[in-house]
């Protein structure tokens, strides 16, 4: 039975029984909740020991490969600049859009305050921010404080300075070191992948916490997340098709019945390194883009590149502070869609499940948001998967289009994913 499907059991099996006591005896759904409670914050703790050191490594090794990435030739540094510049407008995009999409919502004040009383997790977020405040923040003081403290934001801004003196220093030496950091990721991700075994047991006890004392009231939230996190993903995917028409200079109806079977192959295997030949070939057989440059860019963008993770960040700290009745001033969704984009390009080779956690609970944090839901939205991502790998192979194949309207330059080796498996959405 795979990961995937023995969370979704979880997850129902812990709405269930949660909804049932909640109808059927307020006094002994609170007793069990009680009982479920700890089980649920101790699998969300030992997921959070990690975020620390494993978000840390993962963006000084992100800097470094895209580095050795654009030091390959014009094209590949085109590439890197193309990619930067989607994954900076879709976190954009997502941090203005989603917090309008859940004010169109009916919120009712009750779902906070049981939803709090849950998960034991702050009402509110800590000390809203200026901009210009979040401006002096940026930079750590003491970046050991930072970590201790998981101040996400400033140690992730210490870990860009890090990464990029690094590419600066003796090349044996930057090995030696960027082989130690890799290892530290590689251990975290061991230890993720340990803690998520038990997610079934985890993502039960949470839903079961929630739905008692929540009530069917957590099953709309729910069907609110999904809902938004499909539309958000199919509207990026729709402004992919305006780049490639405005950027790449390509017919949009040759464009679209060109990529639609490695979006075929995206939506069945959820996957896109599954999909990368079906990428190249509508990208050199139906668009008829050179070899020398599809080669390149396509396994480029497999390893660094996927535009829904920022898209996904922010639209689940949305949720989050929607569901808390928190709303979001212009420093948060700033900080948490500068810091998505980095963490984006650092963690494209993380697995599923590794991913939705290790990366969504720095955005979540920098934002001063509680990041105990996280655990119930593990559980839901099954479906929205589908659109944003779909979406991420739609960007590849822009991105592609973009570059190779460009002038012609010195093709380069691709290189390999940052950590584990690139395809993994």
């Amino acid at each position: 039975m795979s990961m995937t499907t023995r969370v979704l059991l979880g997850l129902i099996g812990g709405a269930v029984i949660g909804l049932a006591l909640a109808i059927g005896n307020a006094d002994l759904a609170a007793s069990a909740a009680a009982v479920a409670e700890p089980v649920g914050r101790l699998w969300l703790n030992a997921l959070q020991m990690t975020v620390v050191p494993l978000v840390a490594a993962l963006v000084v090794v992100g800097v470094n490969t895209a580095q050795d990435a654009a030091a390959s030739g014009r094209t590949a540094r085109r590439a890197i600049v193309c990619f930067l510049v989607l994954l900076t407008a879709a976190s954009a995009f997502a941090a203005v859009v989603a917090p309008f999409l859940l004010s169109l919502l009916p919120h009712d004040p009750q779902l906070s305050q049981a939803l709090q009383a849950a998960t034991a997790a702050p009402a509110a977020a800590a000390t809203p921010t200026t901009l210009g405040d979040w401006f002096t923040a940026i930079i750590p003081s003491n970046a050991i404080a930072a970590a201790a403290q998981s101040a996400m934001l400033p140690l992730v801004v210490f870990a860009l300075f890090f990464g990029f003196a690094l590419t600066r220093v003796d090349p044996a030496r930057r090995t030696r070191l960027l082989e130690l950091v890799q290892a530290i990721a590689d251990v975290m991700i061991v230890i993720v992948r340990w803690v998520l075994w038990a997610a079934p047991l985890g993502v039960f006890a949470l839903v079961l916490v929630v739905c008692a004392r929540v009530g069917t009231g957590m099953l709309g939230a729910f069907g609110y997340y999904i809902v938004m996190q499909c539309a958000l993903y199919l509207a990026v995917t729709a402004m992919l098709y305006a780049v490639a028409v405005l950027a790449g200079r390509e017919s949009l109806r040759r464009f679209a019945s060109s990529i639609l079977p490695a979006q075929t192959i995206a939506a069945s295997t959820q996957s896109s390194l599954a999909s990368l030949p079906a990428m190249i070939e509508s990208a050199s057989a139906r668009l008829g883009y050179p070899l020398t440059v599809t080669s390149l860019v396509l396994p480029m963008a497999v390893s660094l590149f996927r535009i829904t993770s920022p898209v996904q960040y922010i639209g689940v700290a949305a949720f989050i502070a929607w569901a808390y009745g928190i709303d979001l001033t212009s420093a948060q969704l700033a900080a948490g869609a500068a810091l998505a984009v980095v963490i984006s390009m650092g963690s494209v080779g993380l697995p599923g499940q590794v991913s939705f956690m290790a990366t969504n609970m720095p955005v979540t944090q920098a934002m001063g948001l509680p990041v105990e839901p996280l655990g119930l939205l593990l559980a839901l991502d099954t479906i929205p998967d589908v659109f944003a790998t779909v979406g991420n192979v739609t960007a590849d194949l822009t991105a592609t289009s973009v570059v190779a309207r460009g002038p012609r330059a010195q093709p380069g080796t691709a290189p390999a994913a940052v950590v584990g498996d690139a395809g993994a959405d």
